[in-house]
């Protein structure tokens, strides 16, 4: 397993029946985790006094219950800032387990001695694209939603890249790298996060069983003849790290040989010294 265990701004400090005691920041959050099928004592004072408790329903979706949680806070990760908000589904706007992946491309940015681009598909917030900027690279992040990419922007302007080059674009990424094909554009590094199931702007619908395939065979099209990295991340149930790396290997490894590599990422739990699972991603590199 890959772990992200380098954050100092963020930890997960117990799991139990069902649900994780987060630290972000200064502050304490409880929220449901799918992987979290032990039941245990809930022996960390955390659990009795959190910030904010997101109480998943039986209904489906849930809410969160605030105690003495401020709408934005922010946390760093080496030299990024990212902004935080509590929104719905749980969600704080940072996925901190991602932070392995941030780390193993901006080494190869850091190292190519040479100037790199760099496409970032489904890029919600922005924590790929600006590990990517701040390693060297020129970035552009697509995602479907206006306000994600704002968000985006936000995060940036606190990281004081704001000035970087990084092309903010919303739009439906399939499409996005059909046009790219056509116009001749290459990159040397791409990396995508995919939804389970989503919608583009204009309600394009969104399938990962049925796009995800077609999509990566698209953009080994974008690559450009000598590519550092092709990265997919997953949270989708049921997609195991091995078909992460047979799509890899089928495309991008066939066309420019290299190495794929997949396994789960995770985060380390302080408390119990466990190793929670947090997905999955796939590596190709030359």
């Amino acid at each position: 397993m890959w772990i992200a265990e380098n954050w100092k701004d963020y930890e997960v400090i117990d799991t139990a029946s069902g649900e994780k005691l987060e630290r972000w920041g200064d502050y304490l959050l409880v929220r449901p985790d799918p992987q979290v099928i032990w039941t245990s004592d809930k022996k960390n004072r955390g659990w009795r006094k959190p910030n904010g408790h997101y109480h998943r329903s039986k209904k489906g979706g849930g809410e969160w219950e605030f105690f003495d949680l401020p709408q934005q806070w922010s946390i760093q990760y080496r030299n990024l800032t990212f902004q935080l908000k509590p929104f719905s589904f749980k969600h704080t706007g940072l996925f901190p387990e991602q932070a392995v992946n941030w780390d193993w491309f901006s080494d190869k940015i850091r190292k190519a001695g040479r100037p790199v681009k760099v496409l970032n598909l489904f890029a919600y917030t922005g924590g790929a694209t600006l590990a990517a900027a701040e390693a060297g690279a020129s970035v552009t992040h697509v995602d479907a939603s206006k306000g994600m990419v704002g968000w985006a922007k936000e995060n940036a302007r606190s990281s004081g890249l704001e000035e970087a080059p990084i092309r903010w674009l919303v739009d439906d990424c399939m499409k996005f790298v059909e046009r790219e094909i056509r116009r001749g554009n290459h990159y040397d590094g791409i990396i995508m996060d995919p939804p389970s199931y989503g919608r583009g702007p204009k309600g394009e619908i969104w399938k990962i069983e049925d796009a995800i395939y077609p999509l990566v065979q698209e953009c080994a099209k974008l690559l450009s003849d000598d590519p550092l990295f092709f990265l997919i991340n997953s949270y989708t149930t049921g997609l195991a790290p091995a078909v992460l790396t047979y799509m890899l290997g089928m495309t991008v490894q066939k066309q420019f040989g290299g190495h794929v590599e997949s396994d789960e990422i995770g985060l380390p739990v302080s408390e119990t010294g466990l190793v929670l699972p947090c997905g999955a991603s796939g590596r190709w590199e030359k």
